[in-house]
């Protein structure tokens, strides 16, 4: 029987990773892995969701999506119309995210600065995934998963999509693509690529992405209040800028 990793990953990212095109109000890509323990995840991490779910719909299947909730829309509409109910629902899910169990590795690209240093600059995306993927491996060996096979989860994006994101995951665990003066032994460790529909009502993948966008935000405009972030700084693993 395979011998299964105590971890799981959970990954989403926040801005285009384009380069062709910059968006000069959100220049920055953001990929953030959230690393939660399996027994922590079922005990702890999605019973916290559920009662929260619970408490302000009636039911489970919302899915916390941080564009939705900033803007209240869709299901989080309610929350425009009555401010106490409004701070009451951020109250709550600061708590979730505080009191949660997990670590986030996570990576950043100034995409202006990137594309004044490099002549030639390498994708953004591919960028931010190896050095998360770098990171994933040390917290992997210094908490004993040696050996061990880790799914890391990433929502689906379209079939070309994933297809090259599947291709690059790949390359680098396999050591195909190495760069910078550290080569990383990734045979330590099983990494496998999971894809998972955007109707998958997954609790990771909803940290994933609650954490993705502060953690831009704050490498964008690093002295604006950001709460979110000050919440997702005590669960940091490490975060890294570029360039």
């Amino acid at each position: 029987m395979t011998d299964f990793s105590d971890y799981v990953v959970y990954v989403d990212e926040s801005g285009d990773h384009s380069l062709k095109t910059i968006d000069m109000d959100f220049p920055v890509f953001s990929l953030s892995f959230c690393i939660v323990a399996k027994n922590e995840y079922t005990t702890e991490v999605v019973p916290a969701v559920q009662n929260l779910k619970f408490k302000y719909w009636g039911h489970d299947s919302v899915i916390l999506h941080e564009h939705e909730i900033r803007k209240t829309k869709g299901d989080f509409a309610f929350l425009r119309g009555d401010k106490t109910l409004r701070e009451s629902f951020y109250e709550d899910l600061h708590t979730v995210m505080k009191d949660a169990p997990f670590t986030v590795i996570a990576s950043t690209v100034d995409k202006i600065k990137h594309k004044e240093k490099y002549p030639d600059p390498w994708n953004p995306y591919e960028i931010a995934l190896h050095f998360c993927l770098e990171r994933l491996l040390l917290f992997l060996c210094e908490n004993g998963q040696k050996n061990k096979l880790i799914h890391v989860i990433f929502e689906c994006r379209g079939k070309a999509e994933d297809a090259e994101l599947e291709l690059k995951f790949r390359q680098i665990v396999s050591g195909k693509n190495s760069w910078g003066w550290i080569k990383r032994d990734f045979s330590a460790v099983q990494m496998e690529p999971v894809f998972a529909k955007k109707a998958i009502n997954s609790t990771g993948l909803q940290f994933a992405d609650l954490t993705a966008r502060p953690i831009a935000l704050n490498t964008l405009r690093p002295k604006q209040p950001n709460r979110a972030f000050d919440t997702i700084l005590t669960k940091m693993g490490v975060i890294k800028q570029f360039p």
